[in-house]
C-alpha cells in the first residue's frame, strides 16, 4: 500500500502543479498531515483515509471544467493500482460527498469520511485558511471585500458557486460556520484556536477598512 500512496502522491502533485487558486500540492499535503493525524486519534482504516486525503481536489469543480471526466479519470487512476473494489467505492464516495456546497452538503456516514472531511475544513480555517481565502479570490476575480454586498445566510449549491459574493462575505458564509461543523472531537479542538484567530482578523480588518484612529495616540 506504501507504493499506491506515493504513486498517488505523484499524480496529485503533477495534476495541481499549476494551481493558483489555494487547492495545489501543498494544500494537499497539510490536509494528508491532518488527515493522518485525526486518524491517530479517531482510527478509521488509514489506507482509505490516506488516499481519499489525496485525491480529494481532483474532481473539484472549482477546478476542473468536465467533472464527469474529472470522476472517470480518478476511478480508472484507482483501479490501475489495483485496489479493492469495496475501498475504490469508499473513497469515491468521500470525494463526492465532502463539499460545504453552501451548507447543503451531505453528513458523512463513515469514520473515515469525517476525518478527511474534518482535515479538509482545517485548512479552511486559520491563518492559513486566511491566506487563501484571498488568494481564491484573487484567483476568480472576487473582490476583497463590498459593503454593499450581503451576507448570504442560506444558500442553494449553485447560489454559493456563482452568486455574488467577496473575500471578506465568505468567512461569514462558510469560514466561521466550519468548527461547529467538525465531525470528531479532535477536529473540534484544532479548530477552536483557528476560529479565534480569525476572528481577531475580522475584527482588525474592519477597523482598518473603516479608519478607525481610535486610541491611535493612546
Amino acid at each position: 500500500m506504501e507504493e499506491v500512496i506515493n504513486r498517488t502522491k505523484g499524480w496529485v502533485r503533477e495534476k495541481l502543479k499549476h494551481d493558483t487558486t489555494g487547492h495545489d500540492w501543498a494544500h494537499i499535503r497539510r490536509v494528508y498531515n491532518h488527515a493522518i493525524y485525526l486518524a491517530s486519534k479517531e482510527g478509521g482504516q488509514l489506507p482509505v483515509i490516506q488516499l481519499a486525503a489525496l485525491l480529494h481536489d481532483i474532481v473539484d469543480d472549482k477546478l476542473v471544467k468536465d467533472v464527469d471526466a474529472a470522476y472517470i479519470e480518478l476511478t480508472d487512476w484507482l483501479h490501475s493500482q489495483l485496489l479493492p473494489e469495496s475501498m475504490i467505492i469508499h473513497i469515491l464516495d468521500i470525494i463526492k460527498n465532502m463539499s460545504f456546497k453552501g451548507g447543503s452538503g451531505s453528513f458523512m456516514q463513515t469514520i473515515e469520511g469525517k476525518i478527511v472531511q474534518d482535515a479538509d475544513r482545517l485548512d479552511a480555517i486559520g491563518a492559513i485558511g486566511i491566506a487563501r481565502t484571498f488568494m481564491y479570490a484573487g484567483a476568480v476575480g472576487h473582490a476583497m471585500y463590498k459593503e454593499n454586498v450581503s451576507v448570504r445566510e442560506t444558500m442553494t449549491e449553485e447560489e454559493y458557486r456563482n452568486g455574488s459574493s467577496t473575500a471578506i462575505q465568505h468567512f461569514y458564509e462558510k469560514l466561521l460556520k466550519l468548527t461547529e461543523l467538525m465531525n470528531t472531537q479532535t477536529a473540534k479542538k484544532l479548530a477552536q484556536e483557528r476560529h479565534d484567530y480569525m476572528e481577531q482578523f475580522l475584527t482588525q480588518f474592519m477597523k482598518e477598512w473603516k479608519n478607525d484612529y481610535e486610541n491611535v495616540d493612546g
